[in-house]
């Protein structure tokens, strides 16, 4: 039907919107706090950056990706996430000429064709960061410095840190080899999809939600156990960082993300609360990424938030975000040329900063003071010949029930003077 939303969308009501204005503001300051600018990217890409960025065996390429051919033949898709855009950016507009590192952030809608859950969406929207030029475990520190400050700012608890590292290409290879050993006697015990993963990328079989790959995974040697001197040295640096700056974490071994692009280390922000649990946040390093989509090696690190999530994360902790500004005067008309000095009037005080409403509809007295009290109007006051007469009018307290005289050439003099 052409009057209701495709099935994994939905729409945004004011009634709801100023929460994610709210978070918008929230986000544009934190970054702002921690020297990132933002960026925006097209809605689409050439499918072939999601194949090379988020990785071929990934579900998302293979299963849930919005795809189709446009008028020119050429494949384009949806954007599944937001680390490949940026990216191609990244590369395509020479940031690597720029001062390093390259910090930058996004709050996208994102696209994935994906079964409905709660707070999961085929359309949701995601805040991320992305960080180029950077090698040391110190940019790492900062990435999640940030989030565990935002959640802070938020007012939000319970909120646990997982951290892991997964290897580079070097010593992720011969971790692989240990990995399929481990599972080759066990592969009919698999799921399909795993089964397909043991020769591509037998990692991610450790990141399977199925019950039966949780078992076999179960005694499976940890990566942290095969990790080259490098990136030992590497996720020690990362963790005595979060130490000094007395960010508490706990190591899981289980952490590989579902992305191909990770290296080193990964990360995810679980939340600990009843009826909530979950993931909030993941990201990590992806210090090959750059390269593999045509620009010159340079390493990176980022993370997504959605903001669906994080939503209902706030709503089940019972956090109360501010509502929009509310309307301070409702200004009430009696007769055509109190209307014309309403309109005068209430111009007026918008131009100064004062949210003021009058009539649109012809109402009667009386049905624009119950819109006004509908409106949640702080104060009020009516207009009439005598009032327009004499330049004065009552200031009526809506919340209080109190009213004053005042001259209508002081009306902004006297919201102000009463905030």
């Amino acid at each position: 039907m052409i009057t209701q939303t495709p099935k994994g969308t939905r729409d945004i009501l004011p009634s709801e919107s100023y929460k994610w204005q709210f978070l918008e503001r929230q986000i544009a300051d934190l970054c702002a706090d921690f020297g990132y600018k933002e960026i925006r990217t097209p809605v689409f890409e050439h499918t072939e950056l999601f194949q090379r960025g988020v990785g071929d065996t990934t579900d998302i390429v293979q299963k849930e990706m919005y795809t189709f051919l446009d008028k020119g033949n050429r494949s384009i898709s949806l954007r599944p996430e937001g680390t490949a855009g940026v990216v191609r950016s990244y590369i395509e507009n020479g940031m690597a000429s720029l001062p390093q590192p390259v910090k930058l952030y996004y709050n996208i809608s994102a696209y994935r064709y994906e079964k409905m859950q709660k707070g999961r969406y085929r359309e949701f929207h995601q805040f991320g960061v992305e960080a180029f030029g950077s090698k040391g475990p110190s940019i790492d520190v900062e990435i999640i410095s940030m989030i565990k400050l935002f959640f802070d700012r938020l007012g939000l608890k319970n909120i646990g840190l997982n951290i892991n590292s997964i290897g580079c290409p070097v010593c992720r290879k011969q971790y692989n080899d240990k990995l399929k050993e481990y599972l080759r006697p066990s592969l009919g015990d698999l799921c399909g999809v795993c089964n397909d993963r043991f020769n591509k990328n037998p990692l991610r079989i450790i990141d399977c939600k199925e019950e039966k790959c949780r078992k076999v995974t179960v005694g499976a040697p940890s990566i942290l156990e095969n990790l080259c001197e490098e990136c030992k040295n590497h996720f020690e640096g990362l963790k005595s960082g979060l130490d000094n700056l007395g960010i508490k974490y706990n190591v899981d071994k289980n952490i590989v993300r579902g992305l191909d692009y990770y290296t080193k280390s990964v990360f995810e922000f679980i939340s600990d609360n009843v009826g909530a649990q979950g993931t909030i946040c993941g990201g990590g390093r992806y210090d090959g990424l750059v390269e593999s989509c045509g620009g010159n090696p340079t390493p990176g690190i980022g993370f997504g938030l959605g903001i669906e999530r994080l939503l209902l994360e706030m709503e089940s902790q019972g956090i109360v975000i501010p509502e929009q500004k509310e309307i301070e005067i409702y200004i009430a008309a009696i007769g055509e040329e109190a209307d014309i000095y309403a309109q005068k009037l209430v111009f007026d005080l918008r131009s100064k900063g004062i949210a003021a409403e009058k009539d649109l509809m012809n109402k009667s007295l009386k049905a624009q003071m119950k819109y006004a009290d509908k409106l949640g109007a702080k104060y009020s006051i009516v207009l009439g010949e005598d009032e327009i007469k004499n330049s004065k009018a009552t200031l009526k307290n809506m919340k209080k029930s109190e009213q004053a005289e005042i001259a209508l050439d002081s009306l902004y003099e006297e919201i102000i003077n009463r905030r």
